[in-house]
């Protein structure tokens, strides 16, 4: 591991002040200075001004279904804040929102490598959503917003749009405008009702009841990381 990733993830400081740090010398790896491309491994001795670091954090990674009426924010002030009602004893934020109105699946994490590969546009990472809105929808409007929707003086990318329901559909995105699918809707006289989002990459809500969260699966966790970590070697 990179010796600023292994500062940075003790908590103490981001990334880029463990590469201040490094670089004004104050770092020292086994007794010796350390370097900006050290490489750290659990048995080396770090010091930060001759004092040794805390204990590394450890990753918390969880999938949350979010009721409605919840806010994603981590302050605290704002009732109903998603941190508030997750209650984990490690400090842990949203990677990315689901609007107060929608419920379904949202991931927390203390790992803010993982956040950029799962919302970078570019990246074309899926999410998926159950929407019901207030009347039946039409062959014509499913087609319209596989194909997309101006929003906001934009077109949407086009996505995959299935129904699932006189009034339901099912929709994949790879793409996340602020409330997008219900200013689709709204652009195509369509009222959303609820919208529940089942997917996240290879994530799935499955059957976690309403307002629970559980730890991610090994299994769900490597591919994150894994992407994760291809990309800050790429320098991306």
């Amino acid at each position: 591991m990179r010796l600023n990733k292994f500062i940075s993830e003790t908590g103490v400081c981001s990334r880029r002040e463990a590469d201040a740090w490094i670089a004004a010398g104050r770092v020292t790896v086994n007794g010796q200075a350390g370097a900006l491309g050290t490489q750290v491994g659990e048995g080396d001795t770090v010091l930060v001004d001759g004092c040794e670091l805390p204990k590394r954090r450890q990753d918390v990674y969880i999938a949350l279904n979010k009721p409605r009426g919840i806010t994603c924010t981590t302050e605290r002030d704002v009732a109903g804040n998603i941190v508030d009602l997750v209650a984990h004893r490690e400090r842990i934020f949203p990677i990315g929102r689901l609007d107060k109105d929608s419920e379904g699946l949202i991931l927390l994490t203390n790992n803010g490598d993982i956040v950029n590969e799962i919302l970078r546009v570019e990246h074309g990472h899926e999410k998926e959503y159950l929407v019901t809105v207030e009347r039946p929808v039409t062959p014509a409007f499913l087609s319209m917003m596989a194909s997309g929707v101006r929003i906001g003086g934009e077109k949407t990318q086009p996505c995959v749009v299935t129904r699932a329901g006189p009034a339901t559909f099912r929709m994949v995105l790879t793409q996340g405008l602020n409330r997008q699918i219900r200013r689709m809707c709204s652009a195509l006289g369509y009222r959303v009702k609820s919208m529940q989002r089942v997917r996240i990459m290879h994530i799935r809500l499955g059957h976690l009841p309403v307002g629970r969260w559980r730890n991610l699966t090994d299994a769900e966790i490597r591919p994150l990381l894994a992407g994760a970590a291809a990309r800050a070697d790429a320098g991306d």
